[in-house]
């Protein structure tokens, strides 16, 4: 029998994970999935991605349709968004809030609109403006983390704090496209916002 080392570290089991960390888990390795299979993307895959046995998938969830309306479920939820808002500097200069801000509500959108059209989402409609509670809570915790940004500069803002958050959501969620002009980037569209539509050089 051979003796055990001086100073061998035993070696540790990883913690396990709870239902709700695992379930957490599976949601966020399949969303990406999603995206790119859709609704024909299987379990076995899935779990592949997550280095677990296919059979955990269904030790928390019921069947692979409960999965599927759980990562929709995550891809409309605001937290994601709620969370990326209340990180941003709010000691920087207001353009620089708002531009941040608009980067992580357009990751959001897009995040929205690759779930959505993945599982065959056939509304029409851009995914900021998909109806019901969930969207009416969801805009509501968002316009008041947005507005938590735009605090600082209350004293020279036209109207409140919310209310200027509301009309930035509503340009960011209804910027036009144009087929013969790009996007406007998140810089731009602050600088539209802030300044209008006239250019420095405007009379």
């Amino acid at each position: 029998m051979t003796a055990p080392k001086e100073n061998q570290t035993p070696r540790r089991r990883a913690p396990a994970m709870s239902p709700e960390q695992r379930r957490e888990m599976i949601i966020q390795t399949a969303i990406p999935l999603i995206t790119e299979y859709g609704s024909a993307v299987t379990t076995a895959k899935i779990a592949r991605a997550a280095g677990i046995g296919e059979g955990t998938i269904f030790r928390v969830f019921a069947d692979k349709d409960e999965l599927l309306q759980a990562c929709m479920a995550e891809a409309l939820s605001p937290e994601h968004a709620v969370r990326e808002l209340d990180a941003i500097d709010v000691s920087q200069p207001l353009p620089d809030r708002l531009a941040e801000a608009a980067e992580a509500l357009q990751a959001h959108m897009d995040r929205m609109g690759a779930i959505l059209g993945s599982l065959g989402h056939r509304g029409g409609k851009h995914p900021g403006t998909v109806r019901g509670a969930g969207r009416d809570e969801s805009t509501t915790r968002i316009r008041a983390a947005l507005a938590e940004l735009l605090e600082p500069d209350k004293a020279g803002l036209r109207r409140p704090p919310e209310q200027i958050a509301a009309l930035f959501i509503g340009l960011l969620f209804a910027q036009p496209r144009t087929e013969d002009g790009p996007d406007l980037t998140p810089q731009e569209l602050v600088e539209v916002f802030l300044h209008g539509a006239l250019s420095g050089g405007a009379k």
